[in-house]
């Protein structure tokens, strides 16, 4: 299968902040390419994901907004981008039913700002977008692939489908390489405080130290199908590194589902503890329009792509407990990347399995 790789190939990473963008730079670091993140100015900078990064001279930090069409235009001009990966959005689906019009803003439109960036400056770059199960929603068929209809349960998911469809359309109307990966979960020590296996994870280990008595939670049955972002960045990768006439969807996932309740039994079990002594349900935290369960076919990402999750559910609780026990111990409000150099590809947990 041919391949798009320059000797100095240059990416641009929109949310470079985030659990994905983090991920992805190092990725894309240890293949020799420079680096240009996204970065949106804000009162309290948040840059603990990538602070190891920083120093090194093919790493830069670009600012700017999805809300803001002008400097979206400037970091394509400055990046000169072989790669655009559009990560950034309103990513949490909770925030998007209190906030919607802003997570229709910059997840959707945000996703056309983009596009026309790159139409009018970059245009012979190729794009990703970070597309989501979201999406699917409330689902007629299991699991679902490419091919699946889409029925958005949230503001959220109505926005990115809007990214979705957009991306399509510059591709056709256009002659954009631009393709999107249609994600599932995916979870790290890096990801939000605000998603429910960070939160599990934090609590276990906050419960644990004695530091806190008990951890809410919502609907304990609800089923995703979850991966670790560090193997997921490398089919965002993979996307872009095909003929151009294989620009389209993938869909990326594990095939697997677990419940919340899983996931909270695995955490407290890493702590030596019952989750069901510690576990509130709280009614507050389920969604208005909750998706019960999510399940990926991602047999066509498999065989076009030769793409394998390879770090399984319970190694990923696992490590994110662990991870948070270390923060608790140290007394970091953050858990925070080595400052020596980017990380090793695999950890202790995970030795062995690449």
């Amino acid at each position: 299968m041919s391949k798009y790789i320059s000797a100095m190939t240059s990416a641009l990473i929109t949310g470079i902040t985030g659990q994905d963008g983090s991920y992805l730079a190092e990725f894309l670091l240890q293949k020799n390419y420079e680096v240009y993140g996204l970065s949106r100015r804000t009162s309290t900078k948040n840059l603990w994901r990538i602070q190891h990064l920083k120093s090194r001279d093919d790493f830069h930090l670009l600012e700017g907004d999805l809300a803001d069409q002008s400097s979206l235009n400037r970091a394509v001009r400055k990046s000169a981008p072989d790669e655009v990966y559009n990560l950034a959005a309103q990513s949490f689906v909770g925030t998007s039913f209190n906030q919607p019009i802003y997570t229709g803003d910059i997840t959707g439109l945000g996703t056309t700002r983009m596009l026309e960036a790159v139409r009018q400056y970059a245009s012979d770059c190729r794009f990703y977008q970070a597309s989501t199960s979201e999406m699917f929603g409330e689902v007629a068929e299991m699991p679902q692939d490419e091919e699946t209809k889409f029925n958005p349960r949230s503001p959220y998911g109505v926005a990115k489908l809007y990214g979705h469809w957009s991306t399509i359309n510059y591709r056709e109307a256009h002659d954009i390489y631009a393709v999107s990966g249609i994600l599932f979960n995916h979870e790290s020590p890096r990801r939000g405080q605000e998603f429910v296996t960070r939160k599990i994870a934090q609590g276990a280990a906050a419960i644990a130290a004695g530091e806190q008595e008990e951890l809410r939670l919502g609907n304990l049955d609800a089923k995703r199908d979850w991966g670790h972002a560090r193997d997921y960045v490398k089919a965002m990768h993979k996307m872009l590194q095909q003929p151009k006439e294989e620009a389209r969807e993938y869909v990326v996932g594990t095939g697997q589902t677990h419940t919340v309740r899983r996931c909270a039994e695995i955490a407290f079990d890493e702590v030596g503890l019952d989750y069901e002594d510690y576990v509130v349900v709280d009614e507050k935290f389920y969604r208005p329009a909750e998706i019960n369960v999510l399940k990926a076919d991602a047999s066509h990402t498999r065989e076009y792509l030769d793409w394998e999750w390879k770090i399984s559910f319970e190694e990923l609780i696992q490590e994110m407990v662990r991870v948070e026990q270390e923060r608790v111990q140290r007394g970091d409000k953050f858990w925070l990347p080595q400052e020596s150099g980017i990380l090793e590809e695999t950890s202790s947990s995970m030795a062995g399995r690449e």
